[in-house]
């Protein structure tokens, strides 16, 4: 059994191109031998983005914090809010925008351990 306090855990810029302003943490993964799922948080500073980008696994989303757009492949934008419940399937092209101008957009990020 593993509880840890997420601000306790590392906050690593996220290192892709296309990547502005937001920030990962690893509360649960592989080095926890997790069965199925690492979940992930990732911060998102006003101003900033996630890169667009796609992968061949599904991922799940919970809004902790603030407020943001999912971008699909149409360039199609969907408002996301604390509270709220994403998922993105395999190959989908995506991307999360913060929306705010002063808080960030927090999220965890549930996905198969292999592509964490």
């Amino acid at each position: 059994m593993k509880i840890i306090s997420l601000d306790k855990v590392e906050k690593k810029a996220v290192d892709m191109k296309g990547a502005e302003k937001a920030w990962k943490q690893m509360p649960l993964s592989q080095a926890d031998d997790v069965p199925l799922y690492s979940y992930r948080v990732f911060s998102v500073e006003p101003g900033g983005f996630t890169p667009y980008h796609q992968h061949n696994y599904e991922h799940m989303n919970y809004v902790i914090e603030g407020k943001a757009v999912l971008v699909n492949e149409a360039g199609e934008k969907q408002a996301l809010k604390k509270g709220d419940f994403a998922l993105v399937s395999p190959n989908e092209k995506h991307q999360y925008r913060n929306a705010s101008e002063d808080e960030n957009f927090v999220m965890i990020c549930g996905v198969p351990k292999e592509f964490e």
